[in-house]
Parts: structure tokens; sequence; C-alpha cells
């Protein structure tokens, strides 16, 4: 048995079943490489689902954390601490918002907007008590936390897990029209993904964001846009709404937030929707931690210099060109997506995405499959285009597809 079975062995048979891991046991990693306990290489093309935006290892970031660990990583908000102010008021101006709620993982920022949302309901709208409602789109992903998947409509997330929370209406995701009926006077949110992620990088027709963001100015409705995977640089701008001048009302952001070496999470909104939580009505222990500020802090001055939003632009203009002629071989049938995310569906007669990821890892290339037949690309932003050509080549390999299209 090498290495690498025994490794997965163990981790089978000690670990509950939540996830259906590619058979590859990562060691270490650099950039946009990651090396296995063989010591093979392998390319990453998923980002820890945009988590590592700026590369495995970068040393900005872990320079910045060093320094925060040999001085303070936990106070508990029982305290202030020297980086908690810093933090709040930077991501403030990045988002062009007053006020950040600061929690961990992107599921509790999501809980958290949902709370948000509802108190402001309450307290500012006049929305009568526990009838408050958020709008919300099917193949939606915003975590897997009860009340999260109470909205879901992938029967994997929701299976088995009942009783569900009530106070969610699912419309389909890009249709105005429902979205619109769907809306009464007791609607204290609307809340979407501006690219739906987990269900493919589903990019939204051109217009329907401003429709929302006006309807929902209409209705006295927030907008809260999850940005946890689609925000940060991924798709070419800070944050995808931007592609369609589009200002939420609220941002829900994570994952690159945290730059690959904590978990760091927010809500960002205006004082007046914000201000409505009182000391003691929502918290977290680690939420907003020295540790996490002061990573998190690098990210933000990194995405002020506009060099990995216009990379992410530049090479996804790149990615997006080679992946749309492959839909001419009759291998791909759709390509979707932004800057350097994309969602692409194989034919099924070569094969499922599990399968197509499983030939790309054997071909030392990490993608990751979702909904049967499609595969997503999501590079680090510091991805060398030679090695993202490189990528694409072993896609075309396992596709048969001669040569560059």
């Amino acid at each position: 048995m090498t290495a690498t079975e025994s490794l997965i062995a163990k981790a089978e048979a000690h670990s509950a079943h939540n996830y259906h891991p590619l058979p590859v046991v990562v060691s270490s990693a650099d950039g946009a490489w990651m090396t296995d306990v063989e010591g093979r290489r392998y390319l990453d093309l998923l980002a820890g689902y945009s988590a590592l935006n700026f590369g495995h290892g970068n040393r900005r970031l872990i320079e910045a954390a060093k320094a925060q660990l040999e001085r303070v990583t936990l106070t508990s908000r029982a305290f202030h601490h020297d980086r908690f102010a810093a933090f709040c008021t930077e991501l403030a101006e990045l988002c062009g918002m007053e006020m950040v709620l600061p929690m961990n993982t992107g599921a509790e920022a999501v809980e958290s907007a949902v709370k948000t949302a509802r108190k402001w309901g309450y307290r500012v709208k006049g929305v009568p008590a526990e009838m408050a409602k958020i709008v919300v789109a099917s193949g939606n992903f915003h975590g897997r936390t009860t009340t999260i998947i109470s909205f879901s409509t992938d029967p994997e997330a929701r299976a088995d897990f009942g009783p569900y929370t009530p106070g969610f209406e699912i419309v389909p995701y890009g249709d105005l029209t429902a979205m619109r009926a769907a809306m009464t006077e007791n609607t204290v949110a609307v809340l979407l993904e501006p690219i739906q992620g987990e269900s493919g990088v589903i990019v939204p027709p051109a217009g329907y964001l401003p429709a929302v963001r006006e309807l929902t100015r209409e209705r006295n409705v927030l907008f809260v846009a999850d940005e946890i995977q689609s925000g940060l640089g991924r798709t070419g701008r800070t944050f995808a709404c931007e592609h369609e001048g589009v200002v939420p009302d609220m941002y829900v952001l994570g994952k690159a937030l945290g730059g690959g070496i904590v978990p760091v999470s927010a809500v960002v909104s205006s004082a007046e929707v914000l201000g409505v939580f009182r000391p003691g009505e929502h918290g977290s222990t680690f939420g907003g931690n020295p540790l996490a500020c002061a990573v998190a802090l690098e990210v933000i001055a990194m995405l002020r210099s506009g060099e990995y939003q216009a990379r992410a632009a530049e090479l996804g203009e790149h990615l997006h060109r080679e992946l749309a002629a492959l839909t001419g071989t009759g291998r791909v049938t759709q390509v979707r997506g932004r800057g350097l995310w994309a969602g692409v569906d194989i034919h099924p007669r070569f094969g499922t995405g599990r399968e197509v990821s499983e030939k790309l890892m054997d071909r030392g290339v990490l993608v990751k499959d979702t909904h049967g037949s499609t595969i997503r690309i999501a590079p680090p932003l510091v991805i060398a285009k030679e090695d993202l050509d490189w990528g694409l080549a072993q896609l075309r390999g396992v596709l048969g597809v001669q040569g560059s299209v």
C-alpha cells in the first residue's frame, strides 16, 4: 500500500464521509502548485473554492500572519485589540460601506446576514413580529447550516435534515417577474449570489442584477449580495456586482478574505442596517480576532492595488477564449463564467465531471466536479499564463482534442 493509499484509508475509516475528495493527499503547496505525499506536483485549478485567490503560501500574507502570531492571536470580543479598528475601517472603505460585522466562515456570515435583515425588517421597516420573509434563488449555495439548507434546492444538501427553518421564498435565478411576484409587504431582503458558484458558475442574464437593485429600492427591501466566492478579485473586479454597476445594501464576504490562512468572513453594510444590533444580540468568540484581522488587512491592501483584479480580468479573457473554442469540438456543451472562474459542461459521452476530474488529476491538474457533467475552473489569481495554458492543454488531452483549438 502506498503512502497515499494508507492515508486515504485512515481518513475514510475515521472521518465522517461528508466529502468525496479526489484520491490525492497534498503535503505542501506554493503559488498555483501543490505537491502530494509521493512527491508528485499538481496544478491547482480550484484554489480552495476561491479561498486561495492569492495562491498557496503567499509571502506577504504569511509574513503578516507570522508577525501577528508573535504578538497576540485571540482576545475574544470581550476586549478591544489593536488590529480590529483598522480591519473594520479598511474593509468598510473597500466595500464603499460604513460598518462591518466580522465572523469566521462564509456560512456564519450568511447566517449573520439573515439575522441582520430580519432585525432591520422589524426595527426599521416595521414588519410585524415573526413575519419577515427573505427571497432567495433556486440553485443557490450559501452554506450548509440548518437555516441555510432550509432554502436550498439541492436534494443532497436538504435530505434528512428537517424540520426546516421557515421565512424564505424561492424563485428561479434570473427571473425578475417571479421575484417581483414573491415580494410582499413583509419581505425584508433579497439574498443572491451575483454569480452562482456551486451550481456551475451560472452568470445571470444581463440587466438582471440592476433590475433587482431597482426593485428592492422600490419595495424598501435590502439587496444582500453573497460575494463569498465571487468577490475579492475572482471575476476581474473587486466584486462581481461591479460588472453591472450594482451596489447592494449588504455584502457577505469570506473565503479569500482570510488569504487561505485563517477563516475570515464578514457582513458589510450601512450604519442604518448594521446599527440595529445591540450588545449581546449576536456574536462570535473568534470573529474579528487579531490574527484574522492582521491577515485580512494585508488582503485588503493587496486588493487596493488593483493588480489582482486586473490579472484576473486579463487571464480570464484568455481562459474563456480557450474554453469557448472547445464548444466547437463537440466535447464541451457550454462554458460560463467571468474572470478566472469558469463552469465547463462536458458532453456526457466523454465522461462525467467526476471522471474528467480524475483523468485531469492523473495528468497533474486538480479541478472539481459539480452537478454531474460540470467541472469548475478557478485557479489562484497569481497563476502564470504558461501554467494556465499547460493546464488547458491537459484538459484538451483528456477530451481527445488534438493540439490547440
